[in-house]
């Protein structure tokens, strides 16, 4: 027999090399990966590295100096262990902050978020000048909290502020008062500031959310013979709910860290009865020069927030991470 000389037909360079290796990638598909990985390593390290210098190591540094009797000058060199923890159990006025935190948290979750909640909902309806009823009740939350804090001052000046000017006028005298400078009025009258200042904002998230929300749904609920109660109570507020969690979660988170609205309109007063635990840490850092006291405080506040965080996630937002989760898979299929 015989053979028949086939040759190769390939020309050029490699023309007699072999073919690469099965499951083999190319040089030039590896050193592609690695320069996507250093470009991305590029942009992103200016940001870790603000992160690491602004938000990072002061709050390790103010973990540091929660354990040192120091008062901001040099570095600190008496250390004292947990007595700074210690006294803050001991602290009428921080353990009064818990107390006011708690109730500016209560008071938001049962009136500041349903008033927004309500506002969203009307202003969701068909109506004439709704576009400018949106900015108005939303333009106070783009106002800073020192011009709010200042104009609300004067708004609330004992005896000559415009609203006892208002109350006056009509006939309503006895509902004046000394709000911000009486003890029994001053709350009452931060949470009234605090409501106009930060509503618009829950309740632009609730506007969002109900746009979102199926029109067909409704429709249908209405042709089952539904009353509006019952479409918003077994339809809209289901479908609202991640929103409503994810604007409890910022409300509390809020309140927790509340300080330059109650700084520039009562600065704690009178008598600490207005102080949040940002104020009365302010007060021994930049007032008094206790600064590891300060830190413990915010050591505490820190905690506070974080644990509070890890356990809405866990327990309040896994229905919505784990969907999230779901969907990107899908999408990636």
């Amino acid at each position: 027999m015989t053979s028949t000389f086939l040759p190769d037909k390939r020309t050029g360079p490699g023309a007699g090399s072999p073919p690469p290796a099965a499951g083999r990638r190319p040089p030039g598909r590896a050193r592609r990966r690695a320069l996507h990985w250093l470009t991305a390593a590029g942009f992103q390290l200016p940001a870790l590295v603000l992160f690491m210098g602004l938000v990072l190591l002061p709050m390790l540094f103010a973990l540091y100096a929660a354990f040192f009797r120091w008062g901001g000058f040099g570095m600190p060199s008496d250390y004292i262990g947990g007595e700074n923890f210690s006294r803050l159990l001991q602290d009428d006025v921080f353990l009064g902050d818990l107390w006011r935190c708690l109730v500016l948290v209560v008071l938001s979750l049962a009136l500041q978020l349903p008033f927004a909640l309500a506002m969203a909902v009307l202003l969701n309806q068909r109506m004439r000048g709704r576009a400018v009823y949106r900015m108005l009740f939303f333009a106070p939350y783009v106002l800073s909290e020192a011009i709010t804090g200042i104009l609300f001052g004067m708004i609330f000046a004992p005896d000559d502020g415009f609203a006892d000017q208002v109350l006056g006028k009509v006939g309503l005298d006895g509902l004046g008062g000394e709000w911000f400078a009486d003890p029994s009025t001053v709350m009452a009258t931060l949470f009234l500031v605090m409501t106009w200042k930060y509503f618009g904002f829950h309740m632009m998230l609730y506007l969002a959310g109900l746009q979102a929300v199926p029109r067909e749904l409704t429709e249908a609920a209405l042709i089952d013979g539904a009353s509006a109660w019952q479409r918003f109570r077994n339809v809209t507020l289901p479908l609202l709910a991640p929103t409503l969690r994810i604007s409890v979660f910022l409300s509390v988170i809020g309140a927790i860290q509340l300080f330059d609205l109650v700084w520039v309109t009562t600065a704690g007063g009178p008598d600490h009865h207005s102080e949040t635990m940002a104020v009365t840490m302010f007060q021994y850092g930049f007032k008094r020069y206790q600064v590891g006291y300060a830190s413990a405080i915010s050591v505490v506040m820190f905690g506070i927030s974080l644990v509070f965080a890890l356990a809405y996630q866990r327990f309040v937002l896994r229905r919505d991470l784990e969907g999230a989760t779901t969907t990107m898979r899908g999408d990636g299929k």
